[in-house]
């Protein structure tokens, strides 16, 4: 498989995400996770809302990179205030790209150590990421599935909540914390094993179980034969290209 067409399908099956999600406001951070997130509200999930990541809802989704004579199509002013109303109410869902995912599915994009004060590497810092983990649904693209970003233990920073009931705030209860998929450069899993166990959903074209256990710190349900992502049709990488007029998503992999 090519890279740019391993892509499409990661596009395809991360896009999936918001395939039941209704009227919401669907983030993507980064080029994976705004083409999926684009490539449902355009083919998919039409109710799914998204902005042209400035203040403005959009009819539909913008092109990732320079829009050249593309006129965005604006719908209503969303500004940070409206923005609040739909984190804090539950009606959002984003997919976003932690640096280190451990078994509980809590993730760290602010630094890499074991003390704080004196980090290996420093990073964003927490940013919304306790908020948004306990208010609405999360998902996670992860473009180098390796143990260091599934890691063995605990992540060196806890920046979201996960199905850790010894990190839960006091009121919440693990079934209000919501992590839907997890997309990787070699399969998909989620976390809706027995106990909200790290399952394995579907391998991507030539990758098997055994290679994603390898990459992962943490021990993944895997139940029985698991299927293969299916690859992206002819209608969705020519939607796709559509999103993406300058194929930034070719670089994602490396390729």
């Amino acid at each position: 498989m090519s890279d740019t067409s391993l892509i499409d399908s990661i596009i395809c099956a991360a896009a999936q995400a918001w395939k039941n999600d209704g009227e919401v406001l669907a983030t993507g951070i980064g080029i994976v996770p705004r083409l999926a997130a684009g490539l449902c509200m355009a083919s998919i999930n039409r109710e799914l809302m998204m902005t042209d990541s400035e203040a403005w809802l959009v009819q539909e989704p913008v092109p990732v990179g320079p829009r050249g004579d593309y006129q965005v199509r604006r719908e209503s002013h969303m500004g940070f205030a409206r923005i609040f109303d739909n984190v804090w109410g539950g009606k959002r869902h984003a997919m976003v790209g932690p640096t280190q995912i451990d078994r509980h599915g809590q993730a760290n994009i602010s630094m890499i150590g074991v003390d704080y004060q004196r980090p290996k590497s420093m990073m964003l810092g927490v940013r919304g990421f306790p908020g948004n983990s306990i208010n609405h649904a999360n998902s996670f693209f992860v473009p180098n599935h390796s143990p260091k970003v599934f890691v063995a233990g605990e992540v060196d920073f806890v920046c979201s909540a996960g199905y850790n009931p010894a990190r839960l705030a006091r009121g919440w209860t693990l079934e209000e914390i919501d992590i839907r998929l997890v997309v990787t450069n070699l399969c998909l899993m989620d976390f809706r094993g027995p106990g909200h166990r790290p399952r394995l959903l579907s391998l991507h074209a030539g990758v098997s179980a055994e290679q994603v256990q390898a990459a992962t710190g943490f021990e993944l349900l895997i139940e029985g034969a698991v299927p293969e992502t299916p690859a992206a049709s002819e209608a969705q990488r020519a939607l796709i290209d559509r999103l993406d007029p300058h194929g930034l998503r070719a670089a994602v992999l490396g390729g």
